[in-house]
């Protein structure tokens, strides 16, 4: 990083800064500069207690590499909750110190202990294996690190949710485990141990001797459907099951006889009917029925239960991604179905000139879906296009930018872009020049001026104007970066008072 600037503010000025404000209220740093500083990388451990003196956010404990016994022994003198279980979610952490946190009275700091550990590490989990708490015992069952023996413990905890927590988190339990759980005497933990969804992948295959009983269980019977053998009677009986769940989990058997899909095509839920179209071996007109049933509703808007359902279903339409049409994606390139186009973009197969109609596609998700798949097949401008107008149905930080490398000219391009968000990307350009990233720094878009706060090129100075920031997240982001000198994070931490 350059150490001088032609910017007006190049120089410390965080002494004019203080001295200003010393005059004034005798306290001058944001609390967002002083949050930014606690978890910068480059303080030394020297100012660690003056951090611990101003009660600062606590995230520093957490993403200090090997934390020494001297810092550990600071921080748990201070007694204060948020450090010790900031400590304890510490994965450099020595494991005399683990296990001395591992005594501490506080549920939470026991609890962090678990997500914070570290494979293969025997002594603190058989330790805390028969913790008072619950919570504790959840977080071990959810826990992959965990020893097998050991969590195959919690099968019998007294605890009907660390049972049940157990089953949504470890599909791939032993036999002898799941059993137990399949059996259990609480509706929770049978519900969780045959479900439709778990934590983890891939999804459990039932005890084929278990499955009459499940498929008997109200709690179960839906997780059970897709395993089960279905015959003309069993079929009929779950086609008329109270439980949405149920028709739903049976529109997508692969074995379901044609009559009884027509019948589902027809359900008054419609997601069961999504099922339907979901299936490779729906007739068109059927498909076709399905998709204009759904009503397309407000999610802002003050739903009914049936309202609710509409959405949700309207969601999964949008959102289906079928292993079916993208291992034979020519034909459904031209779909009328989203869902369908967006699946084959996924396949790796198709020839050029399909994937050039699909990253021209109209809609964001499956433009988007080709580029992922097929970067190399797209242009500069046909990638901006596409990441400009991305919308993705769900909420997500992923954009195609993030699949497409973009030459230093293009990215230096989008810095004088109207869009922030298409400014933000000329960030990646590990040689921007310093008079752009000068510029970014000075963006009227917070959003820009925060990706640009860490980059190599931008001088210090200009960092250093960025800790005077309006937006306090942007302040914090300058205050967190590891070029600031270290002359300057001393003098900040000093002149801040300490939080009450």
């Amino acid at each position: 990083m350059s150490t001088s600037s032609s910017s007006p503010t190049a120089g410390c000025g965080c002494c004019t800064w203080a001295s200003a404000t010393e005059r004034g209220r005798g306290r001058y740093v944001p609390d967002s500069v002083l949050d930014g500083l606690a978890v910068n990388p480059a303080l030394p451990d020297r100012l660690i207690r003056r951090v611990i003196e101003l009660r600062l956010d606590s995230r520093w404990v957490t993403q200090r590499t090997a934390p020494s016994a001297d810092l550990a022994d600071a921080v748990i003198a201070t007694g204060d909750h948020r450090l010790l279980h900031a400590l304890a979610l510490n994965r450099g952490l020595p494991h005399d110190i683990r296990l001395r946190l591992a005594r501490n009275p506080d549920d939470g700091v026991r609890a962090a202990l678990v997500i914070g550990g570290r494979d293969g590490d025997p002594d603190l989990f058989a330790r805390l294996i028969d913790d008072p708490s619950a919570q504790v015992r959840r977080y071990l069952a959810e826990g992959d690190n965990v020893p097998a023996g050991l969590r195959a413990r919690l099968a019998h905890d007294p605890d009907p949710e660390v049972r049940a927590t157990l089953a949504r988190w470890w599909p791939a339990a032993p036999e002898h485990v799941r059993r137990v759980l399949l059996t259990d005497a609480a509706d929770t933990v049978r519900a969780a141990a045959c479900a439709t969804y778990y934590a983890r992948l891939p999804h459990p295959v039932p005890p084929a001797d278990l499955l009459p009983a499940l498929l008997d269980d109200p709690v179960t019977r839906a997780g059970a459907v897709r395993h089960a053998a279905l015959t003309p009677a069993l079929a009929a009986r779950l086609a008329e099951d109270p439980d949405e769940e149920v028709r739903r989990e049976l529109a997508g058997h692969p074995h379901l006889p044609p009559e009884l899909r027509e019948r589902l095509t027809e359900d008054p839920n419609p997601r069961v009917r999504v099922g339907v179209f979901a299936r490779p071996d729906t007739p068109e007109p059927a498909r076709a029925a399905v998709v204009a049933g759904i009503r397309v509703v407000d999610p802002l808007a003050d739903l009914d239960d049936d309202g609710l359902e509409h959405m949700f279903a309207d969601l999964e339409l949008r959102t289906l991604r079928l292993a079916w049409v993208t291992d034979d994606p020519l034909p459904h390139v031209s779909s009328p179905y989203p869902c369908f186009r967006a699946s084959a973009a996924r396949s790796p197969a198709l020839p050029p000139q399909a994937v050039a109609r699909l990253l021209a596609d109209e809609v964001s998700d499956v433009a988007a879906a080709a580029l992922s798949r097929a970067p190399h097949l797209a242009d500069v401008a046909t990638a901006a296009r596409i990441d400009r107008e991305f919308r993705p149905v769900k909420h997500s930080r992923w954009r195609p930018a993030d699949c497409y490398p973009f030459p230093p000219d293009a990215l230096r391009r989008f810095a004088a872009d109207p869009d922030p968000r298409m400014r933000q990307l000329a960030v990646r350009d590990p040689d921007l020049p310093v008079a752009l990233a000068e510029r970014l720094a000075a963006d009227p878009d917070p959003s820009v001026r925060k990706a640009v706060a860490d980059h190599p090129r931008l001088p210090v100075g200009t960092l250093r104007a960025m800790l005077r920031d309006p937006v306090p997240w942007v302040a914090g982001a300058a205050a967190a970066v590891p070029a600031l000198p270290v002359g300057d994070l001393e003098r900040l931490l000093h002149a801040a008072s300490p939080r009450r």
